[in-house]
């Protein structure tokens, strides 16, 4: 289980403080795919990242009884000044995967070719998207966290995105950010809407996007 408890999270403005989060808690079980709709801006990602690890809150904890993955097609944690490569190496070491098989996996499933061999800072968003995307998906974690980026792309790839996640991995949980109320629709079975700063859970994924709608 994954539970977010009274997660604030407050950036610094000109003029003081601007808050993003404002007391959000709620929990994911095992096999549940959550869909949290929101404005642009909203704070959708901001919750992500917190979830995933790669930033803090203000206050509040999250507590995590399930292995979870970093935001999909994240590519903040890489080391620009190493190739593809170099960077798939490294979390093979973290968390014990086998290179060759996992290289294969990712030179097959983002098609970057031999821009794997280049530095990562040399990469468009769109390729440091799609080698976090593979590195993601190749390590078998038992929560996915899933940011609207990856609805973003060519069709065939995001075609392949949706295979890989709802297909092989649907008995997994998930929590997806996104304002495409008909993607949350789509894939999630429980649903929560954040508006002012304020995440509100729903009854159904129907509820929530009426929510959404007549915001």
């Amino acid at each position: 289980m994954i539970r977010c408890v009274d997660i604030v999270k407050d950036y610094k403005v000109h003029r003081g403080s601007r808050r993003v989060l404002d007391h959000v808690n709620f929990e994911v079980q095992p096999g549940q795919k959550l869909g949290i709709l929101g404005r642009n801006g909203a704070g959708k990602s901001t919750l992500i990242k917190i979830i995933g690890g790669v930033e803090l809150a203000t206050s509040g904890r999250v507590e995590r009884d399930m292995s979870v993955s970093w935001p999909l097609a994240f590519g903040g944690a890489f080391q620009g000044s190493l190739s593809g490569l170099d960077n798939l190496r490294f979390i093979c070491r973290i968390y014990g995967l086998d290179y060759d098989s996992t290289r294969r996996f990712v030179d097959d499933f983002a098609e970057l070719g031999h821009q794997l061999r280049e530095p990562v800072k040399t990469y468009s968003s769109g390729m440091r998207a799609r080698l976090a995307f593979a590195l993601s998906i190749a390590i078998e974690f038992d929560c996915y966290l899933i940011d609207e980026v990856i609805m973003v792309g060519d069709a065939r790839f995001f075609d392949r995105c949706k295979s890989e996640l709802f297909g092989k991995r649907n008995d997994r949980a998930m929590i997806l950010v996104s304002h495409d109320m008909s993607f949350i629709r789509e894939v999630c079975d429980t649903a929560a809407v954040i508006n002012n700063s304020v995440l509100t859970m729903c009854g159904s994924v129907d509820e929530a996007v009426d929510f959404y709608r007549a915001l």
